[in-house]
């Protein structure tokens, strides 16, 4: 009778935030059920998977488009000023950006194993010490890229651009010091929520953010006049926008109630060991980015370079938009296996490795099937000259091959994430992009001169070397023992409670 009592007088309003979603052992115990067919088991696991994986999947992709879309669309507004603020964009964008979009993304992945892993084993405050720690330490990166862009006209002017260009694309650069701190929180606030297969709100964010971005550009370029500054300020702003909006869903929502307690101590302690993990993310992740960005320039130095410059970059924007799905099934593929892991259910993991292979793999052929289809044709979205759509043709089966390799290799690289494999993925890439591919692509394209179609063939030769290592090594290891890892690891991480700063 009391606990009735008691139970009255509580208001009738009040409400607890729910727990977070524990990843589900649907899986684990379909895989494991011996009382049925392996058919049974792999039909229903199948099932079980492509629902969880596309859940992930299809968001992430919108994510990356979206992203790609708002920078895309401030260089489109350039270019309406003129060729010289064109050249300077694109510059700014392509060359000098890329750089710390590369090393800001490859240092948030730290985050996605750890929170991915301490999230599956239940483990839910310490990812808010994860993300605390990883913005603490891409902070501090940021203040020593932005020397980088604060030198970028002489740096230009060594690399041997032209005073005018390198001087409109200094101006540029200025404008995008701001993004690099909004990449600093943005990528571990990213990841943070990724791991709790939270994903559909920040595709949301996105598709808002661009919506403003394009309006306000609009006003400041043309109307208000501050040309390449004002256009690099709102490309900051914008970014700027999705991280608020991102970590003020962080605050409110209920799903986040028990991965995020407030601001703690706890996360200025062991940051060299996320330090040491953060930069073999980041050199894993760079060195893919820049590989095909050295493709391009080192065809720069054939003779007659023009054509095959302009049909390469075709060729590389096509490609780009395809690796996008790939880039979704890589984040997909983190979050499925370091979850797993983390909830000690290695069946679930291995068979989650499989099945996003195969997946990625099928929409890359069909995509590598469609550019052959379109060859004669996918230049003239570009430019109407029939001289680069015939060397767009040409170089179309070597694009479909390389679509086909990156919807295999770049899902790899997740769950090499999901594992906490980054340095060793690290070394591979060095020796297979440059050791082999690009020596290999220089030695065939000017030596043999096969022009850009050697240089390429060298790249994927190196592509292809790395993808089968990273299968070999994928799918000869002991989950098991990955499980027991990811438990150590946390445990190792999870250092003693500390008082919060703010409740």
């Amino acid at each position: 009778m009391d606990t009735i009592d008691s139970e009255l007088h509580e208001p009738i309003l009040q409400s607890k935030p729910p727990t977070p979603e524990t990843v589900s052992s649907e899986l684990e115990d379909t895989l494991s059920n011996t009382e049925v067919s392996n058919f049974s088991r792999l039909k229903s696991g199948t099932w079980i998977e492509l629902k969880a994986l596309f859940r992930l999947a299809a968001p992430a992709v919108v994510v990356y488009l979206l992203n790609g879309v708002t920078s895309m669309s401030t260089q489109i507004f350039c270019g309406h000023l003129g060729n010289l603020e064109l050249a300077a964009a694109s510059l700014g964008n392509n060359g000098i950006q890329i750089f710390a979009y590369g090393l800001m993304l490859g240092m948030g992945s730290a985050v996605e194993t750890l929170c991915g892993q301490a999230y599956g084993a239940h483990k839910f405050e310490m990812l808010g010490i994860y993300l605390q720690r990883s913005m603490i330490l891409l902070m501090c990166t940021g203040v020593l890229v932005m020397f980088i862009y604060i030198f970028s006209k002489p740096l230009l002017l060594a690399l041997g651009e032209s005073s005018s260009i390198a001087s409109a694309a200094a101006i540029f650069v200025y404008g995008l010091i701001p993004q690099i701190f909004a990449y600093a929180a943005n990528f571990p606030i990213q990841k943070f929520l990724q791991a709790q297969s939270i994903v559909a709100p920040s595709s949301y964010i996105a598709a808002a953010t661009l919506v403003v971005h394009l309006l306000l550009s609009w006003i400041v370029i043309y109307k208000l006049g501050w040309g390449l500054l004002g256009a690099a300020l709102m490309l900051s702003f914008s970014w700027w926008i999705i991280v608020i909006a991102q970590f003020v869903y962080i605050l409110v929502s209920d799903r986040c109630k028990y991965t995020w307690t407030g601001l703690s101590w706890q996360a200025f302690s062991g940051l060299w060991d996320f330090l040491k993990l953060s930069t073999a993310s980041a050199i894993m992740l760079c060195l893919e980015t820049w590989y095909y960005q050295i493709l391009v320039l080192i065809a720069g130095l054939l003779q007659n370079a023009e054509i095959a410059l302009d049909a390469l970059s075709v060729c590389m924007i096509v490609a780009g938009w395809f690796f996008l799905i790939s880039v979704g099934f890589n984040a997909a593929a983190s979050v499925r296996v370091s979850n797993e892991l983390g909830a000690g259910h290695p069946k679930s993991a291995a068979f989650s490795v499989v099945i996003v292979t195969l997946s990625s793999a099928v929409i890359a052929v069909i995509c590598a099937i469609l550019v052959l289809a379109l060859r004669h044709v996918i230049s003239y979205a570009f430019t109407s000259g029939s001289t680069v759509a015939d060397a767009v043709s040409e170089l179309s089966p070597f694009l479909a091959i390389s679509i086909i390799l990156n919807g295999i290799q770049p899902v790899l690289s997740g769950v090499a994430v999901g594992c906490g494999w980054q340095a060793f993925v690290a070394y591979v890439n060095v020796g297979c992009y440059y050791i082999i591919g690009i020596p290999l692509g220089a030695v065939l394209g000017f030596k043999f001169d096969l022009g850009a179609k050697g240089i390429w063939s060298g790249m994927i030769a190196g592509t292809f070397i790395q993808t089968l290592i990273l299968i070999w090594f994928t799918f000869r290891t002991d989950w098991t023992k990955e499980v027991e890892k990811a438990k150590k690891r946390l445990d190792k991480w999870e250092d003693k409670k500390e008082p919060l700063l703010t409740d």
